[in-house]
């Protein structure tokens, strides 16, 4: 079910008028009820109170009834009305507004609102546990669809970003193991926009538009942490080694040719062999290496 725009009447003047027809009602009920001294006898007396006592009694429920239209709505705030259970229109304009008293009203409040998930335990891509949660940043953007569509559209909104971020976590790994593929922890804006995605088609007909969604909590399950950060620490020790072999073979090269082109020192092949696993040693050694000082041959 849309929304459609109802125009509404300034609560103001129909205030002032209520208060009119209070007065109005209260003297013409006062005058009804006090005796008539018109004419002499008492079959004069309240010739006239009948009447009077009727029309402002009248006039008394008529005032009551323009009170119950009077209804106040603040910024970013909707207010659907219905008419006997029928939806009528819904009513966005501030300040103190009057609409037909039989109209029943309900407001709905279309200010940005956010929350946190609860930590979610969940199976990622590649199958091992992790614990999970992200900030919803949301609003109504549709009193009617809201109210009508959804029994509890607060409700319906927390447990279907419950069940998005259980399925978007589903889809991607932890880690990225290659190289192009996004991973929980190293693709945080596409992972967010994923899950921005998958919440705004859950939550469309409930009128709610989800501003931002974002994982505030990642991490491995208690059962597997210390097993995964050694696993974390063995892939980086063992990055961090090829790095260091691959800088050290160029710098070997590098030292090699640069030997060779200045005439420094002419090596065979033998030499070359020994001079490359000295300065691989050198160069690749976690700690510093002793020189030793050879003051005779090589050989």
């Amino acid at each position: 079910m849309k929304e459609h725009i109802l125009k509404s009447l300034p609560g103001i003047p129909v205030l002032v008028a209520v208060l009119l027809m209070a007065v109005a009602a209260i003297w013409l009920f006062i005058s009804g009820v006090a005796p008539d001294s018109s004419g002499p006898g008492p079959d004069n007396a309240g010739i006239h109170s009948v009447g009077q006592v009727i029309a402002g009694v009248v006039l008394a429920i008529a005032a009551f009834m323009a009170l119950v239209g009077l209804y106040k709505l603040e910024p970013n705030q909707g207010a659907v009305l219905s008419l006997f259970g029928k939806y009528v229109g819904t009513v966005k304009e501030n300040g103190l507004r009057w609409n037909n008293p039989f109209y029943g009203k309900r407001k709905v409040s279309e200010r940005v609102r956010n929350f946190e998930s609860g930590r979610l335990k969940v199976n990622e891509l590649d199958g091992s546990p992790i614990e999970i949660a992200a900030v919803i940043v949301w609003r109504v953007v549709d009193c009617a669809e809201a109210v009508y569509n959804v029994d509890d559209y607060e409700s319906f909104v927390h447990i279907q970003s419950e069940s998005a971020l259980r399925a978007m976590a589903t889809s991607y790994p932890y880690d990225q193991h290659e190289e192009g593929q996004l991973a929980l922890r190293s693709h945080a804006n596409e992972v967010g926009q994923h899950l921005k995605d998958e919440l705004q088609a859950r939550l469309a007909d409930a009128g709610v538009e989800v501003l931002d969604a974002r994982i505030s909590h990642l991490a491995y399950a208690p059962e597997i942490a210390q097993a995964m950060l050694q696993r974390q620490q063995a892939n980086a020790i063992i990055a961090a080694r090829t790095r260091i072999v691959a800088g050290a073979v160029g710098m070997v090269e590098m030292a090699l040719h640069e030997l060779q082109k200045n005439g420094v020192v002419h090596l065979d092949e033998e030499r070359k062999a020994q001079m490359v696993s000295n300065l691989l040693v050198v160069l690749c050694g976690e700690r510093a290496t002793q020189p030793i000082v050879n003051a005779g041959t090589l050989y």
